[in-house]
């Protein structure tokens, strides 16, 4: 039994330290443009580019699960476009309206796509 806890207050405190930097908090529109737009010559490049991307692949994998067809309002072309090709639209996108920077990073997302992708109805 020791030992089980031991072994249960060793991972916790591993799992404790794993916490992601500030800079992969996502608060609102600015925070998730300033991850998906970090430069290549950052050492966090990597990092922070599969972060952004699987928050963008996320919301839309969710949305596409939730909504029905008939709901939808984003529809994306098929082919898809890349991820990296969506990630950098949408940040030259957001920077252009920089008074959506403090709405909420989803919700500015499905603006971007519902511009970007809209359904032909």
């Amino acid at each position: 039994m020791r030992i089980a806890l031991l072994a249960a207050a060793a991972t916790l405190t591993a799992t404790a330290h794993a916490l992601p930097p500030d800079q992969y908090r996502i608060r609102n529109a600015g925070d998730l443009v300033k991850v998906c737009s970090v430069p290549a010559s950052d050492p966090d490049h990597a990092t922070a580019l599969a972060f952004c991307h699987g928050v963008l692949a996320g919301a839309y994998g969710y949305y596409d699960a939730s909504t029905q067809p008939a709901d939808r309002f984003v529809c994306v072309p098929d082919p898809s476009p890349k991820r990296s090709q969506v990630a950098s639209d949408f940040v030259a996108w957001a920077n252009a309206r920089p008074q959506l920077m403090n709405a909420g990073a989803i919700d500015t997302l499905f603006r971007f796509a519902g511009e970007t992708f809209p359904c032909r109805k």
